[in-house]
């Protein structure tokens, strides 16, 4: 008897479809702005969801190991999940495009101008605004303009609708603090020193990617130019060894998943710390 209800059990688990089963998994609620259609939009602002965050991400080469769009990947993650943890904001649509400057040495970086960053920011914050957001925050994964240009806008539209009781923000913490505070992490552990393509950024796409956006038979040597240690402008150093101009600058040879999850955790954990500072929610 004891068998014929197992086998029962067994025949009835296997007429369980995937979809099915993923009707049985808990609904993650929709926080992506380009995921929702209008009526839910409308549905997410009326029920309090009225901030709107804007983050930047970057089209630019990261070094033989890593995938040109490295900014724009991290960036959607990192900005969805800010959004999930607030409770009441919209992740929009990563913008794909910072300031940089294209390179046929280095082919992979696609690149906008301060002034035109600023033209962008301006429109799709005021936009947001004619949509209903009553809070815009900027915010991204990039150097290229923050935090000039980041600033400006914030503090330029914050004035223009204050009278309406609508702010626009700057979050920096979510790349300022948290990848200054990680450096010191791991100068303080022990790893080598490395900025751009190096350990942070190879190590936050191991962690999210799904095996695509890192290539490991590259990571071996993924080694580059020293860090600059000199002042900014400085004469380059005669006695330095020739340059290898791979992208890198520094070694991301020990970058990991672990140390991948450490990164996005304070950058998510560090925005929305600030961002509930600055709103007071």
């Amino acid at each position: 008897m004891t068998s014929r209800l197992t086998l029962a059990a067994l025949f009835a688990a296997a007429l369980i479809t995937p979809a099915a089963a993923a009707q049985a998994q808990p609904k993650k609620p929709l926080v992506e702005f380009e995921m929702m259609t209008w009526p839910e939009v409308k549905d997410a602002l009326a029920a309090g969801k009225t901030t709107a965050l804007f983050y930047t991400g970057g089209t630019e080469q990261r070094g033989p190991q890593n995938v040109n769009g490295g900014h724009n990947l991290m960036g959607r993650v990192v900005v969805r999940t800010i959004a999930e943890k607030l409770g009441d904001a919209i992740a929009m649509p990563v913008l794909p495009y910072t300031p940089n400057n294209a390179s046929a040495t280095l082919p992979g970086t696609i690149g906008l101008t301060p002034e035109l960053l600023k033209g962008i920011l301006e429109r799709i914050s005021e936009q947001s605004i004619a949509t209903g957001f009553k809070t815009v925050v900027l915010m991204g994964d990039h150097g290229g303009g923050q935090p000039n240009v980041y600033a400006e806008v914030a503090k330029s539209l914050s004035e223009k609708y204050a009278a309406q009781g609508i702010k626009v923000l700057y979050c920096d913490a979510v790349y300022s603090t948290a990848n200054a505070d990680f450096d010191a992490y791991l100068k303080a552990n022990g790893f080598p020193s490395s900025s751009h393509a190096g350990i942070p950024d190879t190590s936050t796409m191991l962690y999210l990617g799904d095996g695509t956006w890192v290539r490991l038979d590259q990571l071996p040597n993924a080694v580059g130019d020293p860090v600059p240690t000199g002042p900014r402008g400085a004469a380059p150093d005669p006695n330095a060894p020739p340059r290898k101009n791979n992208g890198i600058t520094g070694d991301a040879r020990k970058a990991s998943k672990e140390l991948g999850k450490k990164l996005f955790e304070m950058k998510v954990d560090y925005a929305v710390k600030q961002i509930r500072g600055m709103t007071g929610r």
